[in-house]
């Protein structure tokens, strides 16, 4: 989830504009985060059965 989308629970308004220092500490930590730092678990396991499933396709039409 992108931070652009969130609401700060403790001043009511957007994470991105960061009004007070909880928004700003959000900002912040989910900025740092790597290209799939925000994925759930879920997604993240989807896109490994899918990687397997790839090279498991590949491996079976490979010539002899």
């Amino acid at each position: 989830m992108t931070y652009d989308r969130l609401v700060c629970a403790n001043c009511a308004g957007p994470v991105s504009e960061g009004r007070c220092r909880v928004c700003r500490a959000n900002r912040e930590r989910l900025q740092q985060q790597g290209p799939l730092g925000g994925l759930s678990p879920v997604a993240l396991l989807t896109l490994l059965v899918l990687l397997v499933a790839a090279v498991a396709l590949v491996a079976a039409h490979q010539p002899a």
